[in-house]
């Protein structure tokens, strides 16, 4: 049985090429996801370990946790702690660091680095041993500064250069004077490191006086864990927390592999998804095979071989086209790692320099699921040939599936969908996040459901073609025959190209509906024609308001002001706004009392006002961040959104209380209304800054749509594989149906139909189970986007359904061409069969 296996292999090379080809797609995937993620993983790891080279310990300060009235606070980590530090005995050394956002300028104006990616410190004295210099010296005085040696080469800065940069809004013009290598992370994936000295630093990023950290080097001899001990014994309980330099490591490898985690996921369902679709390849092709060599089995039935015995030598097939796949795939994979890493450079990012990691277990990954795949489709096909009686086979009464069979497949098919439908359904009647599972449980029942009612679906969907069929004639008549004679074959077929495409149009969707509610949102709640924010979304310096007010074109200004607070034993931030012109800059929908801010009358969203059982009239107690205590009176309650929520009270209340103001927003009214000129004068006011962004109501509607577009073309990009290996479906279904129908063609032509109609039929037939696998893909797509956007309308008031009817068009277009195109070689094989042999084969 061995031997007749391999056989049968080596003698369907061809046929069973496009099932290698679905299978090593699928697995090139899969193990080129593995390969890219744990080299990048394995290389900003590494990268960072040596970023903790200079740590035995490190010191950050406790949380004083909120308690009654009192407000939750940092304990501050202040010279005197630094120095109580370095005098344990088994401490060698020890360094404040500082840390912030410092957005840096390129030459031509541009933001070096992706916003968070922007970071600053400080240079620990004349030397600082974590950042060796490579040319240039310390800085001194805020006028000084280091960069990275990366960012130096990126924008071509060198010792004596002035840059343009920013800490939080205002415009510094420091000079360069010197440059350093480092380690860091975001450094290694593209941003930027800028050092000050530690005064300059601690004064520009609002921390006179205190670290962030305080690092701490070892004696020759002391470990690790004696060091900690130490610091833990000489330093007050409860106001730092210490941790080796050894688990920052390990905590920092912790993270980078977590967030790489998610891009891995979200990869390998893509790759799931191609190979769940290859499945039905595979299925098909060896439904046929079997098919076509059922007398040949029947035959060694009759001379002894048991069913075990053949489904035995359909599965050897099946491992051996899995197994060739499988490392044709890693392969593949490797490749595409490799290529992938270089492609990040391409997009903006940079990996630090590593070897490509190849694991063990990426290996058998790749050979498992390639051979498992491949074996669990064809264990079916197998097993219903093995079943066939000797008889039965040699006189071919099997062809047709029984009576009994379709109506258990119909029925079951019915019960799932049903099932699937009616999951979906009560998902959207559930509040946002709680109906996820229950959405995710029905669109895979349904699929399932859908999937077993093909066969059933296919004959009155196909049959709804035939009057365009009949324009072509003879051809059309019997390409649409064809197209049902088999309905599990079509349904099959047809099923690779239906998943695509219904994640493809129910994405489509989603964010096409969700770009309309947004666009809705900010024009209904955003009343001012600007918005100031900085670029990473840290606060704002005061002064950038102040120099708004100054611009001739500003009628009116509100800033962001966030500050915690304490009421009724919770913590809640607070909003500062400019009281007398917050009701011209934003217009959220009042649910009762008036949208009126000054003195101790404050707004409070809706949901916040049910939580403390507050309405207009309500007042309340409130601690400030100082301690001091007010009563409030709530003027109004208002629907929240993405833009605005909270206790909004006025900033002349609150700021007494902040020890350092900084607004996270400025909202902005001007005389002209929102123009390109403007825009370009209220920029010019701040400095021209890189660090800031002048946003119109239309930018942050784009900005937001851009990040769904983004998402939707990498959606496109990475189910276009599910789409290649459905076309290969297509033409492997079509190929083989031309041999086994290569009798039929012959007699055919004998009686007149030419080639160009052999041609026009196959294409025909391709076109139809294109078309009808499209229907139901974009049918299930628009249902899945509009029960996905019940639940997102949960959480978005604006949220309403959008069809998007030329993108569905052109869904329906690429289906057709995929028809097409799969038809191309299977219509040229079937018009050049010589009519007198395909009338003699069996």
């Amino acid at each position: 049985m061995l031997r007749t296996a391999l056989r049968n292999v080596l003698a369907h090379k061809a046929r069973l090429l496009m099932t290698v080809l679905a299978v090593m797609l699928g697995v090139a995937f899969v193990s080129g996801t593995l390969v890219f993620t744990n080299t990048v993983s394995d290389a900003f790891q590494k990268s960072s370990a040596k970023g903790f080279d200079q740590v035995d310990v490190a010191m950050t300060a406790d949380y004083q946790d909120a308690q009654g009235d009192r407000v939750g606070k940092l304990h501050d980590l202040t010279r005197a702690t630094l120095d109580k530090s370095e005098r344990v005995p088994g401490a060698a050394s020890a360094i404040g660091v500082v840390q912030g956002f410092t957005a840096v300028a390129d030459k031509d104006g541009k933001l070096i680095g992706e916003g968070f990616q922007s970071q600053g410190g400080n240079y620990w004295g004349a030397k600082d041993p974590r950042y060796p210099l490579v040319s240039g010296h310390a800085p001194k005085g805020p006028g000084e500064i280091l960069i990275d040696s990366e960012t130096a080469k990126r924008a071509g800065y060198r010792v004596g250069d002035t840059v343009r940069m920013s800490v939080d809004g205002p415009v510094l013009t420091p000079r360069i004077t010197g440059i350093f290598t480092t380690d860091d992370g975001n450094v290694a994936a593209g941003g930027s490191l800028t050092l000050f000295d530690t005064a300059t630093a601690q004064k520009l990023f609002g921390k006179a006086g205190v670290y962030d950290q305080i690092d701490v080097k070892a004696k020759p001899g002391v470990t690790q864990a004696a060091l900690k001990a130490q610091l833990d014994e000489a330093l007050p309980k409860g106001t730092v927390s210490t941790t080796t330099g050894k688990q920052l490591a390990d905590d920092q490898a912790k993270s980078i592999a977590e967030s790489m985690s998610g891009m891995q996921t979200a990869l390998l369902v893509f790759a799931g998804i191609a190979l769940f679709v290859g499945t039905f390849i595979i299925a098909n092709t060896f439904t046929m095979l079997v098919a076509q060599r059922t007398r040949e089995l029947a035959l060694m039935r009759a001379v002894g071989a048991s069913r075990r015995q053949v489904t035995r030598s359909v599965l050897i097939e099946a491992f051996v086209v899995g197994a060739v796949a499988a490392v044709a795939g890693l392969v593949a994979g490797i490749g595409i790692g490799a290529g992938l890493r270089s492609l990040m450079g391409t997009f903006g990012g940079s990996v630090p320099d590593g070897p490509l990691v190849v694991k063990p277990t990426t290996i058998v990954a790749a050979l498992a699921v390639g051979i498992v795949v491949t074996m669990l489709a064809a264990w079916l096909p197998g097993r219903r040939a093995a079943k066939i009686p000797p008889v039965a086979a040699m006189n071919s009464v099997h062809a047709k599936a029984t009576t009994r069979s379709l109506v258990l497949r119909n029925t079951l098919g019915a019960l799932v969908s049903g099932a699937g439908i009616a999951v979906v359904l009560v998902a959207t009647t559930m509040d946002g996040s709680d109906g996820q599972l229950p959405m995710g449980l029905g669109a895979v029942l349904l699929i399932i459901g859908v999937f077993i009612l093909t066969p059933l679906l296919s004959r009155p969907m196909i049959a709804a073609a035939a009057p365009v069929l009949r324009a072509f004639g003879v051809s059309g008549k019997l390409a649409r025959q064809n197209s049902v004679r088999n309905p599990r074959r079509t349904a099959a077929t047809a099923s690779a190209l239906m998943i695509g495409l219904t994640l493809i149009t129910g994405m489509t969707v989603m964010a096409g509906s969700l770009q309309q509610a947004i666009e809705k949102m900010a024009s209904s709640s955003i009343k001012a024609d600007y918005v100031v924010s900085m670029a990473n979304g840290n606060a704002l310096s005061p002064d950038v308001e102040k120099k708004l007010k100054q611009a001739g074109d500003v009628t009116a200004t509100s800033p962001m002001l966030n500050a915690d607070s304490r009421i009724d034993g919770r913590t809640e931030y607070l909003t500062g706004v400019n009281g007398a012109a917050i009701g011209d800059l934003v217009g959220p929908k009042v649910d009762e009392g008036s949208f009126k801010v000054g003195g101790t009358d404050v707004v409070v969203d809706s949901e916040t006002a049910k939580s403390y059982g507050w309405q207009a009239g309500s007042s309340f107690t409130v601690s400030y961040e100082d301690d001091k205590k007010q009563r409030l009176t709530v003027a109004g309650t208002y629907e929240s959104n993405d833009f605005l929520s909270g206790i909004l009270l006025d900033e002349r209340t609150l700021a007494p209380h902040v020890a350092d103001p900084y607004n996270m927003k400025v909202m902005v009214k001007t005389s002209d209304g929102a123009s390109g000129a403007v825009q370009d004068r209220l920029e010019k006011a701040l400095g021209t800054n890189p660090a800031i962004k002048v946003q119109s109501k239309d930018d942050i509607s784009n900005e937001i749509a851009q990040m769904f577009t983004l998402m939707l073309n990498m959606v496109y990009g990475l189910l276009a594989m599910a789409v290649i290996v459905a076309v290969l479906g297509v033409i492997n279904t079509l190929a083989m149906s031309v041999f086994e129908r290569s009798q039929e063609i012959g007699m055919l032509r004998a009686i007149g139909l030419d080639r160009k109609g052999i041609k026009r039929m196959v294409r025909l037939e391709s076109l139809v189970i294109s078309l009808f696998g499209a229907v139901l893909g974009i049918g299930l797509g628009v249902f899945f986007g509009w029960a996905a956007g019940e639940l997102l309308a949960t959480k978005l008031a604006t949220y309403e359904l959008i069809l998007p009817w030329a993108r569905i068009g052109v869904f329906l277009l690429l289906a057709a061409t995929v028809g097409v195109l799969a038809a191309l070689w299977p219509a040229r094989r079937a018009a050049r069969l010589n009519m007198l042999e395909a009338i003699k084969a069996e």
